[in-house]
């Protein structure tokens, strides 16, 4: 099954590691995290961003709350 993660983007449930909010991911090793894997981010909007998804391929900056992603994504395994 996929999850739709926002601007048209569709991941592979399977694939989903961590979803967590944009804000509360303000720290000194996600910075550092989010720095090494540069040429793996792909930002879904050009507006506020509002979580990380993290996938085995990628990593998603997504315009929708988490709590949109983890409803999506509960709908997909019930």
């Amino acid at each position: 099954m996929y999850i739709h993660i926002g601007e048209n983007q569709i991941v592979p449930s399977n694939d989903v590691v961590m979803v967590f909010d944009y804000k509360g991911a303000s720290s000194v090793i996600m910075e550092e995290f989010l720095t090494k894997q540069k040429e793996n981010i792909i930002t879904l909007t050009a507006g506020e961003i509002k979580s990380i998804v993290i996938t085995d391929q990628n990593i998603y900056l997504s315009p929708l709350a988490t709590s949109t992603i983890k409803k999506r994504a509960e709908f997909v395994f019930i």
